[in-house]
């Protein structure tokens, strides 16, 4: 067998995980999530040549963007689950083809002939043990020869990733995007293709950012149709007196069926990481079993989830490896699964979270009632852009220098204070928006107003990066310039492949002088590097003074 995965920050040494990755995933789930992909991208061959026809299978596309979201890190740990998908992959890519060859006779009146890529014509060993033979020659590895062709293939496979996530939440919700599902289909395709060029593969990580613009559009459609736009709101990171559920991940669909499955049952809910933002929407926050926001981002969840007397939810991705003082009382749902903990499943597209809420009922809770501080969430587009003109005439004022949007994933790779600290020596005079788990490393810090405005927007999860965009965007019209030409920085941590997505959807808006850290990408050859720093002078982070004063000049710094 063969490990080679390096599609996260805190890949080892910085260039690869060979035996157990660092976010715990073994050797076996590695290679079979090699195998998924490979079985994805024969999907996508005849799925791309049936679009051509048009012929469109809902359930071929669904199949495909749940595929893709099964391999982000820290979604689904479990080979037995994986391997029902790669077997299930089969019977998809039959449904597909068959569409495909019937639509074709009826057109041309003739059979379908063509050249096709061994990945469509695969299929999987029936065996465990021969799967992983199979699978060890699937990987990355056989991309290209070329480590800047290979190297954008990664990059174009990882964005990828990431928009699936996003398309799957959009799709639990109703919503879907014909460009964002054929976008899966023909990049797949592309991935396969020998003598595809650089060209071809800039101009096709370029497009996956517009569409994941579109996705998050469609996501952040869901969103706000059925929870209504968020606004501010104050949180408590207290603890309440009594049996509480902590739900954790990005999945504000399964939130809300708990909440109200549990409304009248006397369990406490709150939210863990990304379900923050979660308070922020009057559809949600108007349950009075949702308690408050407990703990901080994914990486701390061993020693947050340990030895307390509640049940933990798992939504989605973020999940790390359970510890023993915790493993019966903690669920998966959706595509998150780790081995031998019980796993929720959807039927009709309803979950009945019963076995959670009497196990929390079982437990009794938190003793007693525990004082906490209270934050402010809800600054996403819409809220921000209702007092557009007291932000614009706080610019024209002097009374707003400058904005940086600090954000991104959190991890536990040493180097991430540095965005804790680059928030803390932020001038006073300067406005901070922020989204996506990294903002546990300084959410809960004093930074005051600015004219009644708050200094710290927390704009909200990842996805809502939609927002950022939204926001910049109104502010670039409102001052006739381009974004690039606003007063407004990007500070961006990185961990897993939803900010591959997001950060090449900024670059395809042509936004510049973006600052990414804590370290750069392991799957960026030193060519595409150079290109990315030539072309939109994007930079990694160096320590916060420098970076500070590179942005701002060697003004005075005022620091809170």
């Amino acid at each position: 067998m063969s490990m080679n995965c390096r599609q996260c920050e805190q890949t080892a040494k910085g260039t690869g995980c060979t035996t157990i990755g660092v976010c715990g995933k073994n050797e076996e789930v590695a290679i079979l999530q090699d195998v998924l992909n490979y079985s994805l991208m024969g999907i996508a061959v005849f799925a791309n040549k049936a679009r051509e026809l048009g012929v469109i299978d809902k359930e071929t596309d669904m199949f495909v963007i749940e595929g893709l979201f099964t391999c982000v890190t820290n979604v689904d740990f479990d080979p037995q689950r994986i391997r029902v998908l790669i077997d299930t992959s089969v019977v998809v890519k039959e449904k597909i083809k068959g569409l495909l060859l019937d639509a074709y006779k009826k057109k041309n009146n003739k059979d379908f002939s063509s050249d096709l890529p061994a990945a469509a014509l695969w299929s999987p060993a029936s065996s465990m043990e021969d799967l992983l033979l199979q699978g060890a020659a699937l990987g990355i590895n056989t991309f290209s020869d070329n480590e800047d062709i290979k190297s954008l293939k990664e990059l174009l496979l990882y964005g990828l990733r990431g928009v699936a996530s996003y398309a799957d939440h959009a799709n639990i919700l109703g919503e879907t995007e014909e460009q964002v599902n054929a976008f899966f289909h023909k990049a797949l395709n592309a991935i396969l293709r020998d003598e595809i060029s650089a060209d071809e593969l800039v101009a096709l990580n370029m497009e996956l950012g517009q569409v994941n613009i579109k996705c998050m559009g469609i996501l952040d459609k869901g969103h706000t149709g059925r929870y209504q736009h968020p606004v501010p709101t104050s949180v408590s990171l207290g603890i309440k007196k009594g049996p509480a559920i902590i739900v954790s991940g990005h999945d504000l669909f399964d939130l809300e069926q708990l909440l109200e499955q549990t409304k009248d049952r006397g369990v406490n809910i709150y939210t863990h990481g990304e379900m923050l933002p979660a308070h922020g929407y009057p559809g949600l926050k108007k349950y009075e079993n949702l308690a408050g926001h407990f703990g901080t981002a994914w990486q701390n969840q061993q020693k947050e989830f340990d030895n307390i007397p509640a049940v933990i939810l798992m939504t989605t991705n973020c999940i790390q490896k359970p510890k023993e003082s915790y493993t019966s009382r903690i669920f998966t749902t959706g595509l998150v699964g780790w081995p031998g903990v019980e796993h929720i499943e959807a039927k009709d597209g309803k979950k009945d979270f019963s076995k959670a809420i009497n196990k929390a009922l079982e437990l009794g809770g938190f003793l007693e009632d525990r004082a906490g501080k209270d934050i402010l969430v809800g600054f996403a587009h819409n809220a921000v852009l209702g007092v557009a003109d007291k932000v614009i005439e706080a610019v024209k004022a002097n009374q707003i220098r400058h904005f940086f949007l600090i954000g991104g994933c959190d991890g536990a790779k040493p180097g991430r204070n540095y965005y804790t600290e680059f928030a803390q020596k932020v001038p006073a005079d300067c406005v901070i928006l922020t989204l996506a788990c990294g903002k546990f490393r300084f959410n809960t810090l004093e930074f005051g107003d600015i004219g009644g405005i708050p200094r710290l927007l927390d704009c909200g999860q990842c996805n809502d990066a939609y927002s950022a965009i939204q926001i910049a965007s109104a502010l670039a019209e409102a001052f006739n310039c381009s974004v690039n030409d606003l007063p407004l920085s990007f500070i961006l941590s990185w961990y897993e492949q939803k900010a591959v997505c997001i950060l090449l959807s900024l670059l395809s808006l042509g936004i510049q002088k973006i600052k990414l850290g804590p370290s750069l990408p392991a799957f960026i050859s030193q060519n595409v590097l150079k290109v990315l720093i030539e072309k939109f002078n994007i930079a990694p982070v160096v320590n916060p003074e420098e970076d500070l004063r590179a942005i701002l000049g060697d003004e005075v710094l005022k620091p809170i």
